[in-house]
């Protein structure tokens, strides 16, 4: 089959070719997934590069990645179910996660086939394409996770997305107006109208004003870029509001080499038993079989339409990355297969 094989870590043009490898074997517990499109998303940039070095010590791969086909978001058609697999057959059209747990390793998902774990995957509704769906499992688990595990969000409330014009910040506005929110967006000009295409009931460019300024407070403050310091994030909550970082460190810009922003996370853990604005629910792992069950069921509602800025063919791996961490994309960044 044809696959993006990664040699080494480094800068993706450097490091990533297409090339004939074997087709991956399944084991009787697995599915093996004719591909259709895969996402790009953060975590390939920090994969593929090996950035922050902590991570390469955190299952990808010391000197090298231990997986050498990149990627973790897929959709596709069900080639073959393990002899144990009783949930899907042949021609079920799937979409859905090739890792377990965190994404700081390769999943596969850039290539022909992929195998996947059937607790990883669900039924594609019909109302989405292929690469709508494949955009939604890293990016919606993250934010579903933040929104309603830490977050605690509920009907009538007031909620900020700081970083609402990416990946996932655009699911979040959708999850947060499905759960009956009032939503504020924050991004810059280029993507303030698709912000309120999500559905955000108010946008504001952060290049005009500093939403910690404005004397606004909101009871729930997703934050996927982490550009404020929290000492200014809680003149902008309300005295019982909840604050959830996700913390996307801007593919090396805003944190350390070593470490990245995992500091900055743990600071704020710190925090937790000391601060009524940080969750309580932590930073554990969320059951992915059933955020992906409630993904689904908003697509298939309409509640969530994914929006996807711009795809690239599988051979142009490298340029799709690259395009992604140079700022510039709106939307979720896809590859077609």
């Amino acid at each position: 089959m044809k696959a993006i094989v990664q040699r080494a870590y480094g800068e993706p043009e450097d490091v990533l070719s297409l090339q004939g490898i074997d087709t991956p074997t399944m084991k009787d517990d697995e599915i093996l997934v004719r591909v259709r499109a895969a996402s790009v998303h953060p975590d390939v940039w920090h994969v593929v590069t090996g950035r922050p070095y902590i991570l390469r010590m955190m299952g990808s791969g010391v000197r090298r990645p231990k997986n050498r086909v990149p990627g973790t978001d897929v959709s596709g058609v069900v080639e073959s179910a393990g002899a144990s697999v009783t949930q899907f057959k042949r021609g079920d059209e799937v979409f859905g996660e090739c890792v377990k747990g965190y994404q700081w390793v390769n999943g596969g998902a850039y290539a022909d086939y992929a195998v996947v774990r059937p607790d990883w995957i669900v039924l594609k509704p019909s109302n989405v394409t292929f690469e709508q769906a494949a955009s939604v499992p890293t990016s919606g688990i993250i934010a579903l996770s933040g929104l309603r595990n830490q977050g605690k969000l509920e009907a009538g409330q007031k909620v900020l997305i700081n970083g609402a014009g990416g990946g996932v910040g655009l699911l979040a506005v959708q999850i947060a107006k499905a759960y009956g929110a009032e939503v504020t967006g924050v991004d810059n000009k280029a993507c303030a109208d698709v912000v309120r295409s999500a559905g955000a009931d108010r946008v504001i460019d952060y290049t005009q004003q500093d939403f910690t300024q404005s004397g606004e407070r909101y009871d729930l403050i997703l934050d996927i870029p982490g550009n404020h310091p929290f000492s200014r994030i809680k003149r902008a909550l309300t005295p019982d509001g909840t604050y959830v970082l996700v913390g996307h460190d801007g593919y090396g810009q805003s944190g350390g080499k070593w470490l990245g922003s995992i500091p900055k996370v743990f600071g704020l853990m710190a925090r937790t038993p000391f601060s009524r604005h940080m969750p309580k629910s932590g930073f554990s792992m969320p059951d992915k079989k059933e955020s992906m069950a409630v993904l689904r069921e908003f697509m298939e509602a309409g509640k969530i339409t994914p929006i996807v800025g711009k795809t690239f063919p599988l051979a142009e791996a490298a340029q799709a990355i690259r395009y992604l961490a140079s700022g510039r994309a709106v939307g979720k960044v896809v590859l077609t297969v």
